[in-house]
């Protein structure tokens, strides 16, 4: 059983698909700390905002995560929805409910997310993640 959980009515088809399995195997890759494949998942620009004034690059991310700060443990997508700004870039929208250890705090949380993606070489790559 997965620890990602993808809670939706509406089925999708073609690069909505794609999107949504690239949002699922990104967050597989944080609850099992694989910080290979979030390096290939991710774009060398990559940004997370957590909150106001908490934004990370794509290396401090992963090094958080690999080092257990960030150890998260469940994931509930509910309810994508996917905008395309043109063929190569589109943005997931969605409520994510994470669990997590988050520098020691055990902490679950529903998050308004917004993912944003871009086409390179065929491969949806999440290039920024505002949760």
């Amino acid at each position: 059983m997965s620890d990602v959980e993808l809670f939706c009515e509406k089925s999708f088809s073609g690069a909505d698909q794609e999107i949504v399995d690239s949002f699922v195997e990104f967050q597989n890759a944080l609850i099992e700390a694989d910080t290979k494949k979030l390096d290939e998942i991710l774009s060398d620009d990559f940004r997370i905002t957590q909150a106001p004034n908490r934004s990370q690059d794509k290396n401090e991310f992963i090094s958080e995560i690999g080092d257990g700060s960030m150890d998260f443990s469940k994931s509930d997508i509910m309810d994508p929805t996917i905008l395309f700004d043109d063929d190569e870039s589109a943005s997931l929208i969605s409520k994510v409910r994470l669990t997590a250890k988050v520098y020691g705090r055990e902490l679950r949380w529903i998050s308004d997310t917004v993912a944003n993606f871009r086409k390179t070489d065929g491969i949806w790559h999440v290039i920024g993640w505002d949760s």
